[in-house]
Protein backbone atom coordinates (compact mmCIF):
# COMPACT_ATOMS: atom_id res chain seq x y z
CA UNK A 1 0.00 0.00 0.00
CA UNK A 2 1.58 2.80 -1.25
CA UNK A 3 1.99 5.82 2.13
CA UNK A 4 1.38 9.84 1.50
CA UNK A 5 4.89 10.06 1.35
CA UNK A 6 5.32 7.63 -1.51
CA UNK A 7 2.62 9.20 -3.74
CA UNK A 8 4.38 12.46 -2.32
CA UNK A 9 7.79 11.31 -4.05
CA UNK A 10 6.05 9.78 -7.01
CA UNK A 11 4.21 13.43 -7.64
CA UNK A 12 7.78 15.24 -7.23
CA UNK A 13 9.12 12.60 -9.87
CA UNK A 14 6.53 13.32 -12.13
CA UNK A 15 6.72 17.10 -12.03
CA UNK A 16 10.85 16.96 -12.53
CA UNK A 17 10.49 14.59 -15.50
CA UNK A 18 7.71 17.17 -16.70
CA UNK A 19 10.47 19.92 -16.34
CA UNK A 20 13.60 17.72 -18.05
CA UNK A 21 11.28 17.48 -20.89
CA UNK A 22 10.07 21.30 -20.93
CA UNK A 23 14.02 21.88 -20.71
CA UNK A 24 14.55 19.35 -23.58
CA UNK A 25 12.35 21.14 -25.72
CA UNK A 26 13.25 24.92 -24.96
CA UNK A 27 17.26 24.14 -25.63
CA UNK A 28 15.79 22.58 -28.62
CA UNK A 29 13.46 25.39 -29.93
CA UNK A 30 16.21 27.87 -28.37
CA UNK A 31 19.28 26.14 -30.46
CA UNK A 32 16.75 26.03 -33.57
CA UNK A 33 16.49 29.91 -33.74
CA UNK A 34 19.96 30.42 -32.49
CA UNK A 35 20.79 28.88 -36.12
CA UNK A 36 18.31 30.61 -37.90
CA UNK A 37 17.52 34.26 -36.80
CA UNK A 38 18.05 36.91 -39.07
CA UNK A 39 18.10 40.42 -39.22
CA UNK A 40 19.73 43.68 -38.00
CA UNK A 41 20.04 42.53 -34.96
CA UNK A 42 21.41 38.99 -35.66
CA UNK A 43 24.43 38.98 -34.05
CA UNK A 44 23.68 40.14 -30.69
CA UNK A 45 20.53 37.65 -30.81
CA UNK A 46 22.36 34.84 -32.55
CA UNK A 47 24.60 35.41 -29.53
CA UNK A 48 22.07 35.62 -26.84
CA UNK A 49 20.30 32.51 -27.89
CA UNK A 50 23.50 30.45 -27.92
CA UNK A 51 23.90 31.40 -24.02
CA UNK A 52 20.33 30.39 -23.29
CA UNK A 53 20.30 27.44 -24.75
CA UNK A 54 23.58 26.59 -23.15
CA UNK A 55 22.64 27.51 -19.72
CA UNK A 56 19.44 25.60 -20.19
CA UNK A 57 20.98 22.28 -21.43
CA UNK A 58 23.24 22.15 -19.03
CA UNK A 59 20.60 21.83 -16.40
CA UNK A 60 18.93 18.34 -18.20
CA UNK A 61 21.85 16.72 -16.00
CA UNK A 62 21.11 18.03 -12.57
CA UNK A 63 17.01 17.99 -12.73
CA UNK A 64 17.64 13.76 -14.41
CA UNK A 65 19.58 13.51 -11.43
CA UNK A 66 17.44 14.67 -9.34
CA UNK A 67 14.62 11.97 -10.51
CA UNK A 68 17.22 9.34 -10.14
CA UNK A 69 17.86 10.74 -6.52
CA UNK A 70 14.29 10.39 -5.67
CA UNK A 71 14.27 6.59 -7.00
CA UNK A 72 12.13 7.39 -10.06
CA UNK A 73 12.87 6.94 -13.78
CA UNK A 74 13.82 9.52 -16.30
CA UNK A 75 12.71 9.88 -19.37
CA UNK A 76 14.38 7.61 -22.16
CA UNK A 77 13.76 9.32 -25.42
CA UNK A 78 12.72 11.93 -28.00
CA UNK A 79 9.33 10.84 -27.65
CA UNK A 80 8.93 10.69 -24.10
CA UNK A 81 10.25 14.27 -24.28
CA UNK A 82 7.80 15.90 -26.58
CA UNK A 83 4.82 13.69 -24.89
CA UNK A 84 5.76 15.33 -21.75
CA UNK A 85 6.66 18.98 -22.31
CA UNK A 86 4.57 21.89 -22.57
CA UNK A 87 6.99 23.98 -24.35
CA UNK A 88 5.48 23.85 -28.41
CA UNK A 89 7.56 23.28 -31.22
CA UNK A 90 7.93 26.02 -33.72
CA UNK A 91 9.09 24.32 -37.57
CA UNK A 92 7.96 27.58 -39.35
CA UNK A 93 11.07 28.49 -41.45
CA UNK A 94 11.59 32.59 -41.88
CA UNK A 95 10.08 33.30 -38.53
CA UNK A 96 11.72 36.97 -38.10
CA UNK A 97 13.58 37.86 -35.16
CA UNK A 98 11.21 39.23 -32.81
CA UNK A 99 8.47 36.57 -33.19
CA UNK A 100 11.81 33.91 -31.95
CA UNK A 101 11.87 36.74 -29.44
CA UNK A 102 8.33 36.73 -28.61
CA UNK A 103 8.17 32.76 -28.52
CA UNK A 104 11.13 32.00 -26.26
CA UNK A 105 9.60 35.17 -23.69
CA UNK A 106 6.76 33.43 -23.51
CA UNK A 107 8.33 30.01 -23.05
CA UNK A 108 10.53 30.67 -20.19
CA UNK A 109 7.72 32.23 -19.09
CA UNK A 110 6.26 29.30 -18.66
CA UNK A 111 8.63 27.60 -17.75
CA UNK A 112 8.63 29.95 -14.47
CA UNK A 113 5.54 28.53 -13.72
CA UNK A 114 6.65 24.46 -14.16
CA UNK A 115 9.80 25.29 -11.96
CA UNK A 116 7.08 26.52 -9.30
CA UNK A 117 5.00 23.48 -9.22
CA UNK A 118 8.12 21.34 -8.93
CA UNK A 119 9.53 23.52 -6.01
CA UNK A 120 6.03 22.89 -4.61
CA UNK A 121 5.95 19.14 -5.05
CA UNK A 122 9.37 18.79 -3.96
CA UNK A 123 8.08 20.05 -0.62
CA UNK A 124 4.98 18.20 -0.49
CA UNK A 125 7.90 14.96 -0.68
CA UNK A 126 10.22 16.95 2.36
CA UNK A 127 12.87 17.09 -0.52
CA UNK A 128 14.60 19.96 0.14
CA UNK A 129 17.25 19.59 -1.67
CA UNK A 130 15.20 20.35 -5.05
CA UNK A 131 13.32 22.94 -3.33
CA UNK A 132 16.67 25.08 -2.72
CA UNK A 133 17.50 23.95 -6.78
CA UNK A 134 14.46 25.28 -7.63
CA UNK A 135 15.59 28.75 -6.58
CA UNK A 136 18.41 28.97 -8.46
CA UNK A 137 16.47 27.26 -12.01
CA UNK A 138 13.49 30.04 -11.10
CA UNK A 139 16.54 32.86 -10.84
CA UNK A 140 18.02 31.60 -14.42
CA UNK A 141 14.61 31.25 -16.12
CA UNK A 142 13.49 34.72 -14.97
CA UNK A 143 16.89 36.62 -15.84
CA UNK A 144 16.21 34.90 -19.58
CA UNK A 145 12.29 36.09 -19.23
CA UNK A 146 13.98 39.80 -18.38
CA UNK A 147 16.62 39.94 -21.39
CA UNK A 148 14.09 38.65 -23.55
CA UNK A 149 11.91 40.98 -22.28
CA UNK A 150 13.69 43.84 -22.62
CA UNK A 151 14.65 43.54 -26.51
CA UNK A 152 10.60 43.16 -26.91
CA UNK A 153 9.90 47.04 -25.08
Amino acid sequence: MATTGDNARTALVDSLNGLLADFFALYVKTKNFHWHVAGPNFRDLHLLFDEHATEIFALTDIVAERVRKNDGDTLTSIGAIGAKTRIADNDTRGLDAMTMVRELHADNEALVEAIREVKSAATQAGDNATEGMADDWTDQAQQRVWFLGQILK
